[in-house]
């Protein structure tokens, strides 16, 4: 029988509250800035949602969440809250809250993201609502490997499938996906 580590330990008491959530901090940040850093790793270097501010965004989201399993479902429910932060924004952007004429101003890295960007992330956002009717989890491994970063091998320990499942399952889901954004 193997010992828990400190780690998950720490999950399966998450809903006890903030002082859990400061302990856990330690054990994931590097790699949910990691994860947020890829999301943006391709994308322009003035970009306005930085990966700082994603994590910060999404580790607050997850404090009403959990407890969880181990670090892959911790991981799997911070990729949802990456998702949920970039829509939340685009949203936000869509909706016209006089985001053209506002000044930049930096707050924890965190500003409006651009017109291009929203209507991307609000684009992908509903083709996976519909991928989702279609195949959960090509969803959940779009949402991964989009919205946290992660890798296929990273994405398939997530999902608690093979390497060739998930490959499989992305291929697919990329095909579906293309089909279902270029309409």
């Amino acid at each position: 029988m193997t010992t828990p580590t400190p780690l998950t330990e720490l999950l399966a008491r998450w809903q006890e509250g903030p002082d859990i959530h400061s302990r856990v901090i330690p054990f994931v940040y590097e790699d949910l800035r990691r994860l947020a850093g890829r999301l943006f790793a391709n994308e322009r270097p003035d970009h306005t949602l930085q990966a700082t501010g994603l994590v910060s965004e999404a580790y607050i989201r997850l404090a009403d969440g959990g407890p969880f399993e181990n670090r892959e479902h911790f991981f799997g429910a911070a990729a949802n809250a990456m998702r949920q932060t970039l829509v939340d924004y685009a949203r936000r952007h869509n909706a016209g809250k006089r985001w053209a004429s506002a000044e930049r101003v930096e707050l924890d890295d965190v500003s409006a993201p651009a017109e291009a960007e929203c209507r991307e992330i609000l684009s992908m956002d509903q083709a996976l609502r519909k991928l989702e009717d279609v195949s959960s989890r090509q969803a959940e491994l779009v949402k991964l490997r989009y919205f946290a970063g992660l890798t296929l091998r990273e994405a398939a320990q997530v999902l608690h499938v093979s390497y060739s499942t998930a490959k499989d399952d992305w291929t697919r889901a990329k095909a579906w996906l293309t089909k279902h954004l270029e309409m």
